[in-house]
């Protein structure tokens, strides 16, 4: 379309300027009114500047950064919708946003298999969710490569009348592998120039990253999922038999209690095998860790002691399920002296938009050569594994800023405290439950 655009406004330009010329010539042979002679000075001088803004309308460069605009613009407000994957909605959506941006009289959206979406002439017979009928759609499939389809016979529609008589069609790829098609439809094959082509190549390539972004998104929250479970998974058996002791000592000397215990149980693993969120209310976590805690006051009477400091600005924030129970199982399991209690200090507060919970004993302690390997998988029998998984998953969701930091000082105590950097207001919570 550019390269005739330019065509016609040179030929327009030398029409112009040869009548100027000759009125100008025939001024110098023969008198003509002055009202005459001017005009035709301030012709020449239109015409000049004519051709200096229609050079620089036309001049390359400038085309193709209206082109780059055109794409980006496109894959910008694309975005939104194919962050959900290729669908037939999304891919609806898609289509319009690109007709609305460019001089094509149709768009179209497939997949492999199937018309996705399709927007423009001819969206009254060309049937979202029918089978492709192209056989240039075929082939760019097939191929991996884009087709040019230059006449009515090769788009192939079987309604009569369609007005619909060029495309391009270009493959949507995911790791290099072609997943669909992008196809731009034309009323005739004098649009088919390399400008158009170039266009329909660059956007279906900005499309196509957009499509394996979305994938890995998707994939990222599966891992976070998977991960979730791989903790639910981490049931510590000596904790599970310690309650299942416990609760069969109490059977004799204290059958209600241990009645009370056994239906607590029951619902405590229940929650643990059966959570699928991955981002709960702090509260909840405040109650999962409240609900392991009766266990552990059953074992250990009142050498436990916990005391809460939680901002009430704090209890809605949404943080990784499982997130605060293992923190204070360590200080338990890695913090008891066998011979004086354990405070263990429950704090959470929110500032600037910064979520911090802490768990602080003061129990045994780690020296500094213990401290260094902490965060190490498998290290100080499955402290590690805990700590670190908090730490990605908290990495994860909130970003950088967001982890697990550990202090501790031998004979005095251990402090863990977890850091969420939380989404500013209006921009939404992630949740990928």
């Amino acid at each position: 379309m550019s390269s005739r655009r330019t065509w016609v406004i040179d030929v327009v330009l030398v029409i112009a300027t040869s009548i100027i010329g000759i009125v100008a010539a025939a001024a110098l042979v023969t008198e003509i009114p002055r009202l005459v002679f001017t005009t035709v000075v301030v012709g020449l001088v239109l015409v000049a500047v004519g051709s200096v803004v229609a050079r620089f309308v036309t001049r390359p460069d400038h085309l193709k950064a209206l082109q780059s605009h055109q794409i980006l613009e496109i894959a910008d407000r694309s975005l939104v919708h194919l962050r959900r994957g290729l669908d037939e909605e999304t891919a609806q959506a898609v289509c319009r946003l690109a007709l609305a941006e460019t001089e094509a009289a149709a768009v179209a959206i497939t997949d492999t298999q199937k018309v996705l979406g399709f927007a423009g002439l001819g969206e009254d017979h060309h049937a979202v969710g029918g089978p492709i009928l192209t056989r240039g759609t075929w082939e760019a499939v097939e191929t991996n490569e884009h087709r040019i389809l230059s006449t009515r016979e090769e788009i192939g529609c079987p309604r009569e009348g369609c007005l619909l008589r060029a495309a391009i069609v270009v493959p949507l790829q995911m790791r290099g592998a072609p997943v669909g098609t992008l196809k731009f439809y034309y009323t005739t094959p004098r649009l088919l120039n390399e400008t158009q082509v170039t266009m329909v190549e660059g956007l279906a390539r900005l499309l196509s990253t957009q499509l394996e972004l979305s994938e890995l998104e998707r994939q990222t929250a599966l891992a976070c999922r998977m991960e979730l479970k791989a903790l639910q998974a981490q049931i510590n058996p000596h904790f599970m038999f310690n309650t299942i002791n416990t609760i069969a000592s109490l059977i004799r000397t204290d059958p209600p209690r241990a009645r009370e215990l056994l239906r607590e149980f029951a619902r405590f693993y229940r929650r643990t095998l059966e959570e699928n969120q991955e981002l709960v209310p702090l509260r909840r976590e405040l109650e999962y860790a409240q609900s392991y805690l009766i266990f552990e006051h059953a074992r250990f009477g009142d050498r436990i002691v916990v005391r809460e400091h939680i901002d009430p600005a704090a209890l809605d924030a949404l943080v990784p399920a499982f997130v605060l129970q293992p923190l204070v199982e360590n200080c338990v399991q890695h913090g008891m002296r066998p011979d004086a209690q354990l405070h263990i200090d429950v704090s959470a507060g929110v500032e600037d938009s910064r979520l911090t919970v802490s768990v602080a004993d003061d129990g045994v302690g780690m020296s500094p050569e213990r401290l260094s390997r902490v965060m190490e998988v498998g290290f100080g029998k499955g402290l590690g594994i805990a700590l670190k998984n908090v730490d990605d998953r908290l990495r994860g969701h909130f970003g950088q800023g967001s982890g697990v930091e550990v202090t501790s000082q031998e004979g005095v105590g251990t402090t863990v405290t977890a850091t969420l950097i939380l989404p500013e207001r209006g921009t939404g919570e992630r949740d990928d439950a």
